[in-house]
């Protein structure tokens, strides 16, 4: 299941497996334990050779994986990520929480993962779409519309989703909604940019109005965001559109910090340099939209001990993002609610000190409430899951369709979360708000134990 070389993956397992542990789920219903070792190995792992050529005419050669996870809900489904920092342990880690943030979603859909140590920074057209026919080559002998339909991640945007549609078309003569994020224009869907942000802000609309009684929303809060792409944009947009205030956004290079307010015009600033490659240092100091405000930038740093009083934390980068420390200095500055738009965005040590403060509270309106990124994130995969459907009837739902759509499975979702910890909850504390890492963990899991059990994986 583990192996000693992969920090990420086991880091996932552990996760899921001590929440289950500290949740009653194994006392009422102990055969469920036994599923663990079963869905914690992939039921397939490809790893191949991708060769391709430079504008130089020069040989290159990369690293090529899809991890097939589990399919007991539905085709395959999860991203292709291009980063220099992809290995198995990373993907098998994306792989398996892919699994219980799509079950979550309520739609028919399995988990996989899968990607390359390419890195698209600095390369050009010529040199991405020779990458991506390489790639491809490859990964279409193990894909299909009823078996695998990858998606974009990190470093897989628009473009590259074009260039490996392209190739696939071709060596398989057969148009089929095998990947999503597809062009509008050619099977894609309305909406699905925006999907992870936009999602992430519904699902912690539910927990404002929970933990309050419906007494707030998101007017006049303090947002931190960290992140500067798909996800950052549109999470922060949307909080902007319902009345908060975004005090920071970032990405590998460092942080802008603004305490009077990320703007719409920043935004759009942003998300015409970042497909250029530009950092946020360059972007701040080359676009008039960040002249009529001050903003402050801050090279190699994360934004959250940087960011003064805030109520909500989005974290929305990549996995680990906030530590212990962080975490730590985020409650200091009055944070009551932090929900991941990354994948695994907190460290174990800085999820302990959300929970700890959750336990501890001694009344609601003093609560701080984590939600884990397979909850709070799932937004993105569920609109690629209706870019399947619309592709399956060969129709296109309007903006708003999709939009309530996605409302709805997010509502969703967080109620299943809510109401499944106070199911299985061993906390004594009524005072406490229930744990939506454990209602978010179990009932991923169960949906999925369930499934295999009927297909016979397990018995």
């Amino acid at each position: 299941m583990v192996q000693p070389s992969e920090p990420e993956f086991e880091q996932a397992y552990n996760e899921l497996l001590n929440t289950l542990k500290e949740s009653t789920l194994f006392k009422e219903h102990p055969e469920y334990e036994k599923v663990i070792p079963v869905v914690s190995i992939p039921e397939r792992i490809i790893q191949f050779r991708v060769t391709w050529e430079n504008d130089k005419g020069e040989l290159q050669v990369n690293r090529g994986y899809r991890v097939q996870f589990n399919s007991a809900l539905g085709p395959y489904k999860g991203g292709l990520r291009l980063h220099p920092s992809v290995n198995l342990s990373i993907l098998k880690f994306l792989g398996y929480e892919q699994i219980f943030k799509n079950a979550l979603t309520g739609l028919s859909m399995g988990g996989g993962k899968g990607g390359s140590d390419f890195d698209p920074k600095g390369k050009s057209d010529a040199e991405i779409r020779r990458f991506c026919y390489a790639f491809m080559k490859e990964l279409s002998k193990h894909i299909g519309q009823f078996t695998d339909v990858p998606a974009g991640d990190i470093g897989t945007g628009g473009r590259e989703i074009g260039f490996l549609f392209g190739a696939y078309k071709q060596l398989r003569n057969s148009w089929e909604g095998v990947l999503t994020g597809k062009g509008l224009t050619w099977g894609g869907s309305l909406i699905r940019p925006e999907a992870t942000g936009y999602g992430l802000v519904y699902y912690v609309e539910k927990m404002i109005e929970k933990a309050t009684n419906g007494k707030e929303t998101f007017q006049g809060k303090r947002v931190a965001i960290s992140g500067a792409g798909n996800v950052a944009q549109f999470a922060a947009l949307k909080c902007i559109e319902l009345g908060a205030t975004v005090v920071s956004l970032s990405d590998s290079k460092g942080a802008i910090i603004c305490q009077e307010g990320i703007t719409k015009e920043h935004i759009a600033a942003i998300a015409e340099a970042k497909p250029k490659f530009k950092s946020l240092e360059q972007i701040a100091g080359e676009y008039s939209a960040f002249s009529t405000k001050k903003v402050q930038y801050i090279p190699g740093a994360r934004p959250w001990i940087h960011v003064g009083k805030v109520d909500v934390a989005l974290p929305g980068a990549t996995q680990n993002e906030v530590s212990g420390e962080e975490a730590k200095a985020l409650v200091a500055a009055g944070v009551k609610y932090i929900a991941e738009g990354s994948n695994m965005g907190s460290t174990q040590e800085a999820i302990d000190v959300f929970e700890a403060e959750r336990k501890s509270s001694t009344s609601l309106g003093s609560a701080i409430w984590y939600a884990p990124g397979k909850a709070a994130n799932c937004g993105g995969v569920a609109v690629s899951g209706l870019e399947m459907a619309q592709n399956s009837q060969r129709v296109s739902w309007t903006t708003e369709e999709v939009d309530a759509k996605l409302k709805d499975i997010m509502v969703n979702c967080f109620n299943n979360c809510y109401e499944t910890s106070v199911k299985y909850g061993a906390e004594t504390n009524k005072e406490s708000l229930p744990s939506l890492v454990m209602g978010a963990n179990v009932a991923g899991f169960v949906k999925v134990a369930e499934a295999m059990k009927d297909q016979g994986d397990w018995w």
